[in-house]
């Protein structure tokens, strides 16, 4: 497995920090999660309707990296291919594409897009496919409760599937240039009532991580194959700490949801707040981690506006803030009840998820800093040190060890998601 120690080849992931997941196919028509097929056990002729309706005349691409730029983000991840099958690009191996179904290469258009707004390209692809005729049914197919549905896979052959999505993936990775990251998903062995699910063999994980490696060489590659690769991938929670692999620190990347659905889901008002989820990307960096934020876009291939609101709040903050993100990592520090700390280099960033009355205490930090401000506006603020000898005066922040920093604040919280304390180190 690949760790930080190893390869300068992908430092941009490190310091990005951020992301935009986007998750876009049929399923976005019919408006009710991405697994509508398989939740509502539709056939694929009962399907096929979102296949003949889908018409993403508001898909832009241009629009969509440049609401990640503008939201802070460092790359941007398209869906190629979810569970349904259904592709985005032109691909020689089924008709079952956009370019069928409305005439585009929206990979193509995705790949030009994120490339000219300077973002890393991101391909997601499903090694799941429940249109295809040689994948066989499991516990989560669609056609799962057919009568007679055990003895379809009689006739199903994986080896035949195998083929078809190992010549998928040498598609993408030879059609459209450098890639900078590739998400699989996903591979799931365990055995559900009483079908058995699909490993890293069904795949043949070695040999298509081989083909990952040798079209893109500098390429990331997720964890979801079922073998070691290169970052792992945390779905719908945030670690409490940095990961680490045989003792050297792990590439990690929390996937999260505005509203818990992947793809477009009309009715689904969920909504994560723009400030929750900026705490959740201050967490993950703290942590040494990155945070890829999923937007679905709806059937005609646009943010919705309640996301595309969000985005923009946090690109408010991220304007203001980007330095105690991108770049920044784990500061190896306690940090106080009140927030967090990043760091980049001889700065530190404490991230305040609560505001104090008139003063955060830093323990250890005394005789360390040089200097202290806010980072939204650049203004300064006072700090002072504990002294043991003038303990009996009244105004003395009480019950701080010796050695804490002491650092004062305004009554007012500044208008900000999260404030943030820049401290320069001293060095």
């Amino acid at each position: 497995m690949t760790t930080m120690t190893e390869t300068d080849a992908h430092a941009w992931f490190d310091s990005a920090r951020f992301g935009l997941f986007l998750h876009f196919g049929i399923y976005s028509v019919a408006a009710r999660h991405e697994w509508v097929q398989s939740y509502e056990l539709l056939t694929d002729d009962e399907y096929r309707v979102y296949f003949e309706h889908f018409d993403p005349d508001r898909f832009d691409a241009q629009a969509l990296a440049r609401a990640a730029r503008q939201a802070g983000m460092g790359y941007i991840v398209l869906t190629t291919k979810h569970h349904d099958g259904f592709c985005l690009w032109d691909s020689a191996q089924t008709d079952f594409t956009a370019m069928k179904a409305c005439g585009r290469d929206l990979v193509r258009e995705f790949v030009t897009a994120a490339r000219a707004e300077g973002l890393g390209v991101g391909l997601y692809h499903s090694l799941v496919d429940w249109h295809h005729p040689d994948f066989t049914v499991d516990a989560i197919h669609p056609r799962r409760a057919d009568a007679g549905a055990r003895e379809l896979n009689g006739s199903r052959d994986m080896a035949r599937y195998r083929a078809y999505l190992h010549a998928q993936v040498e598609e993408l990775l030879t059609g459209y240039g450098p890639i900078d990251y590739l998400f699989f998903d996903y591979t799931y062995p365990e055995e559900k009532d009483g079908w058995r699910g699909k490993s890293a063999a069904d795949w043949d994980a070695d040999a298509l991580l081989s083909v990952c490696r040798r079209l893109q060489p500098r390429m990331l590659v997720n964890d979801r194959l079922g073998v070691a690769a290169d970052f792992v991938t945390p779905e719908q929670y945030q670690p409490t700490q940095p990961l680490y692999n045989d003792g050297h620190p792990q590439r990690w990347e929390a996937c999260q949801t505005l509203n818990g659905s992947w793809g477009y889901h009309r009715d689904n008002l969920d909504q994560k707040p723009a400030d929750l989820l900026v705490r959740m990307l201050i967490d993950s960096v703290a942590m040494d981690g990155n945070m890829l934020l999923n937007v679905g876009p709806d059937g005609r291939g646009a943010i919705p506006e309640r996301d595309a609101r969000t985005l923009r709040e946090i690109g408010e903050w991220m304007l203001l803030h980007r330095d105690a993100v991108v770049g920044a990592g784990h500061a190896g520090l306690v940090a106080p009840p009140e927030g967090v700390y990043t760091r980049r280099g001889d700065r530190l960033y404490l991230h305040l998820f609560r505001w104090p009355l008139g003063a955060v205490h830093l323990p250890g930090l005394a005789g360390c800093v040089q200097f202290t401000r806010f980072l939204h506006d650049g203004s300064w603020l006072r700090t002072s040190v504990s002294d043991p000898s003038q303990e009996a005066l009244v105004m003395r922040p009480a019950g701080q060890p010796e050695g804490t920093l002491t650092v004062h604040l305004p009554v007012q919280r500044p208008d900000v998601l999260v404030p943030v304390i820049e401290l320069t180190l001293v060095e």
